[in-house]
């Protein structure tokens, strides 16, 4: 029992700094003036800049009613423990446990804290050079993905989606629905390297594959971007898939190139083309508004005199299966030997390791 009561103190003073750190209290007390604000008569006199403050209001209180629900939840075990009752072990053994679990990942969020960590995310995989291999390696990411948001409870909703010739796919395109997931994924957005035996070679030599990961915020509704209509060439088609009633008999499906920047956008999954067509504008947008944002953050490291690599001229992780069992990120010198694993979507410590060295990295510059 002194083990457990060492362990839960040990969470009390870690949940603590880390509610100082995002100054809960503060934002408590912004809650309270923001409900004031409300309470006033000519409060939604202006409904927009009323809905803005709800909304507001709303977030606070979700953030938090976790950390303080989480704090509790460690007070109430600590006080159990603290009876020194041994019927209570194998239970508290188990919620320390579980405690733990939490406390280290709504740490690692104190991590994410650019502007749009928290929103939804979109994310695109292209495979690279090497035909049929680079597109099976496509896949197979694209089922990492899928996989990695089933275990951490995003949802995802695929935009569109292009089949490869023989196996795997050209590209695909996916909402990533939940808090945080722009900010999680971030750490994906590069070139990934897969080294195996390939199994389209009929001499069964290794191969290596690429395939490129982007990303960007799914900020729908808080983009302020003009598009020129004269900018955009929009073309019409119909939506591929798997075949079956599912495939669209008519042209539904959306592609938007934006003239000026070569930005192509499709989607296809929508039931209507117009649907297809607002989509596919909403993720231009993001994708423009996250072109200039990367550009003024380059502007400002060269003022700075950092080094700058191009970002998609790199590989940032490689996956290697043959003639060992290796994925390694070549940011962070993060590794492990169970690929297994890795493909199937525990990315969660490459993650970590990227977040604290981006960390690392800011607090040197």
């Amino acid at each position: 029992m002194e083990s457990l009561i060492s362990l839960l103190t040990t969470l009390k003073t870690r949940i603590d700094g880390l509610m100082a750190q995002l100054d809960i209290a503060g934002k408590i007390q912004r809650i309270h003036q923001l409900e004031e604000q409300s309470a006033a008569t000519e409060f939604w006199n202006d409904p927009e800049a009323a809905q803005k403050t709800m909304q507001e209001i709303a977030r606070l209180k979700e953030e938090a009613d976790r950390w303080n629900g989480l704090a509790q939840r460690i007070n109430d075990a600590l006080e159990l423990a603290l009876i020194e009752d041994r019927s209570l072990l194998d239970d508290l053994t188990n919620e320390v446990n579980t405690l733990t679990e939490i406390v280290d990942r709504m740490g690692l969020q104190t991590l994410l804290s650019g502007p749009y960590d928290r929103d939804n995310a979109i994310l695109a995989i292209h495979a690279g050079a090497g035909g049929t291999d680079s597109q099976d390696w496509a896949q197979m990411l694209e089922r990492m993905y899928l996989r990695w948001a089933e275990e951490n409870g995003y949802k995802v909703e695929i935009l569109e989606r292009s089949e490869g010739e023989e196996a795997g796919i050209k590209s695909v395109m996916m909402s990533v629905k939940g808090e945080y997931a722009y900010g999680y994924l971030q750490s994906e957005q590069g070139v990934h390297r897969l080294v195996r035996l390939s199994p389209f070679d009929a001499s069964n030599r290794r191969h290596t594959s690429f395939a490129k990961v982007e990303l960007w915020p799914d900020i729908q509704g808080q983009l302020d971007i003009e598009i020129n209509e004269k900018d955009l060439r929009i073309d019409t088609y119909r939506a591929g898939g798997a075949g079956g009633q599912h495939v669209q008999k008519n042209d539904t499906a959306v592609r938007i190139t934006h003239i000026p920047t070569g930005v192509v956008v499709q989607c296809q999954n929508q039931r209507s083309q117009l649907q297809n067509r607002e989509r596919a504008l909403q993720i231009l947008k993001a994708r423009l508004f996250e072109m200039e944002r990367k550009k003024q953050e380059a502007q400002l490291a060269a003022l700075k005199g950092e080094n700058i690599n191009a970002e998609w001229g790199n590989q940032i992780r490689s996956y290697v299966l043959h003639p060992y069992q290796l994925v390694k990120d070549h940011r962070t010198d993060y590794e492990v030997g169970n690929t297994s694993a890795v493909l199937d979507g525990r990315l969660n410590d490459f993650m970590d390791s990227y977040l604290r060295f981006r960390v690392a990295l800011k607090s040197t510059t």
